[in-house]
């Protein structure tokens, strides 16, 4: 996890991902469409991506849903597609992406 960690500090908004997963594309494109600039993990991609896939599927509960899309935000763990997209729909994410500095306006 420490891994995971270092990764999501590095931005205000960061999106761990695999390349073939159509709900990772989604979260990724909301962020996009709002015009935030995240930063894209995608965990096929990395040659300890089979651990952090795991540390992330247990920081999200332990095995209820998939591991990935992960979302930080300010460095904390916000959770998946269904915590992000909630949160959209509520209007509560744009002002939690302002506070974490990934959106101006």
């Amino acid at each position: 996890m420490d891994r995971v960690m270092k990764i999501a500090s590095e931005r205000a908004v960061v999106v761990f991902t695999l390349s073939s997963c159509c709900m990772c594309h989604t979260v990724t494109r909301l962020f996009a469409d709002l015009g935030v600039n995240a930063l894209v993990h995608e965990l096929d991609s990395d040659p300890r991506g089979k651990d952090m896939e795991r540390a992330l599927l247990k920081a999200l509960g332990g095995g209820r849903g998939p591991a990935v899309p992960a979302v930080f935000i300010g460095g904390k763990l916000v959770g998946g597609t269904n915590r992000v997209m909630s949160l959209h729909l509520s209007g509560e994410l744009v002002p939690m992406l302002k506070n974490a500095g990934a959106l101006w306006l």
